[in-house]
């Protein structure tokens, strides 16, 4: 496989993960109010857990996209 490719294919990984992350937090932001209504109909959850479940999960995709995603491509861009 050929570097431009991989650059390729993690620029666009970077750019739908980002995207993702950033709706994700601005939903949690904005409208938790709502996403907990929704999740609490589907699994009985407290609130306080609802609210550490939920910012377990910010954290640990900001954590797995940076590792994963970001940090190949700059890496990718740095050799190319």
């Amino acid at each position: 496989m050929h570097i431009e490719t991989l650059t390729t294919f993690f620029m666009w990984c970077t750019i739908i993960n980002g995207i993702l992350l950033i709706y994700t937090s601005l939903l949690v932001i904005f409208a938790p109010d709502f996403i907990y209504r929704m999740q609490s109909k589907w699994f009985p959850i407290s609130r306080d857990s609802f609210n550490l479940v939920v910012y377990s999960y910010l954290g640990l995709f900001k954590i797995l996209f940076l590792f994963f995603n970001l940090a190949p491509y700059i890496a990718l861009l740095i050799i190319r």
